[in-house]
């Protein structure tokens, strides 16, 4: 079975590509599983620019088919913020409590009605042996809560609140997270490429 390599060591993404890719043939692994300790910086201007380097840098470090993914947290009221900065907002070594903290304290006097926002993924997938590489996409829609509510997922999730359903997505249960996310919208395209490369 090939190796796919995953371009991260955030334990709950990785759990959470484990699930949306299930049932792909490909042997999923991390950098750490095969060996690398390279830390690829995201100097990139775009969400697909960060996605498409840290792809290709791991790709054409292992050899692998490779996936990496940049996502962002676009806040209408704060004119688009954190975006692509999300993982990086309230510094280098902050932590999801920290990020979610430092956002619910910039809108703090914003209105329910003025809190939409959206999720925003691309999965950039590089092939060897050129490393050249594919993207997928994926958005979802939802409000900013007042304060974090559920135990599930990670990041921005806890405040991140779908009208749909009438929770946040880290309320939400795996299989309709996996369904309604932007990362399970985008692992849609991603598998549809993965199958693409494999033998007919």
């Amino acid at each position: 079975m090939p190796k796919l390599l995953l371009s991260t060591g955030n334990k709950g993404k990785v759990e959470e590509y484990r699930e949306l890719l299930k049932g792909i043939p490909y042997d999923l692994v991390t950098p750490r599983d095969v060996g690398i300790t390279m830390v690829v910086e995201e100097t990139g201007e775009t969400l697909e620019e960060n996605a498409r380097l840290k792809a290709v840098a791991l790709c054409r470090e292992s050899g692998l088919v490779t996936l990496a993914d940049d996502s962002g947290l676009f806040v209408d009221a704060l004119d688009g913020a954190p975006g692509i900065k999300s993982a990086r907002y309230a510094g280098e070594n902050a932590g999801d409590t920290d990020r979610v903290n430092l956002l619910l304290s910039r809108m703090s006097d914003i209105l329910w009605e003025k809190r939409s926002a959206r999720f925003k993924c691309v999965i950039a997938i590089a092939i060897p042996p050129d490393c050249r590489v594919e993207y997928a996409y994926g958005e979802c829609e939802g409000i900013i809560d007042f304060k974090p509510k559920g135990n599930e997922g990670f990041g921005y999730d806890p405040v991140f609140y779908f009208n749909e359903f009438g929770q946040t997505m880290a309320e939400l249960p795996m299989d309709v997270k996996n369904r309604v996310s932007h990362r399970g919208k985008a692992a849609v395209g991603a598998r549809t490429i993965l199958l693409s490369l494999l033998p007919k």
